[in-house]
């Protein structure tokens, strides 16, 4: 007999079930196959398969006095080479201050469950990262004082920025934290850093207004050496603290907040994401020091240009092979590819391209048959009525692997509008039989 708990875990998960929105690891040997073209992973740079990097890695960690472990919390082992990597950030980075953190998530979360106090409001765009709500909500701003805005809309951010200034009135004594991506991992658009500083400035001229940035999938990718955009902006002094992640495309672990001395003694205090856990081990750090080389030295910079090059390929190819085909847009189509938004951040290239289709799970498996691993988003990690099959684009890919996307997509499409005309003519064959027999 189940349990009161067994029982409704298990009607949660068969619910999802039902609605086909039921989470599952992928299957590791899949994920890990070298026969597939990955269109999925963060890897933007393909760093995790350079052998350049790896040998470099291998190198660094052989001349290394510490590699094993990290000894604990940071507050109780400050590693050497916590500290070197922290100040090598700071100046590569050109800020203030800069703190590692073991995760992008536990960074967002860090930083937005104890920087923002009480009274203060967090204006934050949409479709932020699930990290920043997880830290909005163990902050002590009021719930009530959590504002949200249309996705990268500069109209609808200045709105809620005259909500929030209604709500702290003309005293200077409460503060307004604005939290943007500036590049989305599921939409691939990109937030209007400079108009979005613009508003925060005229509407909030006292200063108490304040800009925070995740960086997560632009580092190592957009802006000089690959510091993001905010660096490519020119608006370091403009964004109170930036968030760049180890993970994706630079292949290591760990994340860093950017910001100014005073945050970072506070977060030592009272980010319990940071003070109650063990420390990135040793080879961690020096996994992330070893591809910051690979930034300095211009490897990532030729990478990158490749990457977006491919990018600017795919959003001209695919939508020109679907028209040519008479693809139907509610089948296939690119996001925005039909109506931008008006806001839409920037017309650069972004390696994230999602596909809307009503159908990304026999999509994904088409593409998945055909050699190429493009996983499929559904609700709810994404809007209702936004499904898709999410391509990530890589430098290890090439122009051919792109060819074959764009094929795989076309000829999917077209065998779904062929089952359906044949549904409809046995459909319109059986009435005619039924009524033949009137």
């Amino acid at each position: 007999m189940s349990s009161a708990l067994e029982t409704k875990l298990a009607a949660a998960l068969a619910s999802r079930d039902d609605r086909w929105i039921r989470r599952r690891l992928p299957d590791p040997a899949t994920a890990s196959s070298l026969a597939l073209t990955d269109f999925t992973s963060n890897d933007y740079l393909s760093l995790a398969s350079s052998s350049h990097l790896r040998t470099h890695f291998l190198n660094k960690l052989h001349l290394a006095p510490d590699i094993l472990g990290s000894g604990g919390s940071r507050l109780l082992v400050n590693g050497q080479a916590h500290a070197d990597l922290e100040d090598r950030l700071r100046l590569f980075f050109g800020a203030e201050a800069a703190l590692l953190f073991n995760s992008g998530f536990d960074a967002n979360v860090g930083f937005f469950s104890c920087i923002p106090q009480a009274g203060d409001v967090i204006v934050h765009d949409e479709y932020i990262h699930a990290s920043v709500h997880d830290g909005i909500r163990a902050s002590r701003v009021d719930k009530a004082s959590l504002i949200s805005f249309e996705h990268n809309s500069v109209l609808g951010m200045r709105v809620a920025l005259r909500r929030a200034s209604d709500r702290i009135g003309r005293s200077a004594r409460q503060s307004v934290f604005v939290a943007v991506e500036s590049l989305y991992s599921m939409d691939g658009t990109f937030a209007p850093l400079k108009e979005m500083v613009e508003v925060i400035e005229e509407v909030f001229p006292e200063g108490n207004a304040y800009l925070v940035v995740d960086e997560a999938h632009t580092t190592g990718i957009y802006g000089p050496e690959g510091r993001g955009r905010v660096a490519m902006l020119g608006l370091e002094n403009k964004v109170l603290a930036r968030l760049h992640t180890f993970g994706k495309a630079l292949a290591a672990t760990g994340a860093v907040v950017l910001t100014n001395n005073l945050i970072k003694d506070y977060m030592l205090n009272y980010a319990r994401s940071l003070i109650y856990t063990t420390s990135l081990s040793y080879a961690n750090i020096i996994a992330a020091d070893a591809s910051f080389d690979m930034l300095t030295d211009g490897t990532a910079s030729h990478l990158s240009k490749h990457l977006l090059s491919l990018s600017t390929y795919l959003t001209s190819a695919l939508p020109a092979a679907l028209k040519a085909h008479n693809i139907p847009s509610s089948l296939v189509s690119l996001l925005y590819s039909l109506h931008p938004p008006l806001h839409s951040g920037s017309d650069d290239p972004s390696q994230i391209i999602p596909i809307l289709t009503p159908h990304p799970r026999p999509l994904s498996a088409y593409l998945l048959a055909q050699g190429m691993n493009a996983r499929p988003i559904t609700w709810p990690t994404v809007p209702k009525g936004k499904d898709r099959v999410r391509v990530c684009l890589h430098a290890g890919n090439t122009r051919e692997d792109v060819d074959r996307l764009v094929n795989g997509v076309v000829m999917w499409a077209g065998e779904v509008l062929l089952a359906s005309e044949e549904k409809e003519v046995r459909a319109v064959s059986g009435d005619e039989w039924e009524r033949s027999k009137l």
